[in-house]
């Protein structure tokens, strides 16, 4: 199975920045997608930024100007850098991977979450 290293999380006041990682195996095939999501406390799971196999990237609507995904030369690490963050940017991201591995074949995962918290 396929296990994905995330870090970054932690407090930050209202209008700091904050940087997250992902890290995916190295020895895995190809990944089609990586990103970042996102839940807050009664809300529904949404698109913080990905990043495609061509490179290209989308970003939800919320943090568009304010956040950067980026990739490591091998591909396999993605960053994402969150700036002005605010308060409603408080919640658990989570690091999704689409791919494919050489023993498994097609996978889609997710990390096992990282709080950020946004102080006012």
């Amino acid at each position: 199975q396929v296990h994905l290293v995330e870090s970054g999380g932690g407090l930050v006041q209202a209008g700091g920045s904050l940087e997250l990682s992902c890290a995916a195996p190295t020895n895995i095939h190809s990944i089609n997608i990586m990103g970042w999501y996102r839940q807050a406390p009664g809300k529904q799971r949404e698109l913080v930024a990905i990043i495609v196999s061509g490179g290209g990237t989308n970003y939800g609507e919320s943090v568009k100007g304010r956040c950067t995904i980026s990739r490591d030369n091998v591909e396999t690490t993605i960053h994402l850098q969150m700036n002005r963050l605010k308060p409603e940017d408080t919640a658990t991201y989570y690091c999704h991977v689409v791919g494919s591995d050489y023993l498994q074949g097609y996978f889609d995962v997710w990390g096992q979450g990282t709080l950020v918290t946004v102080s006012s």
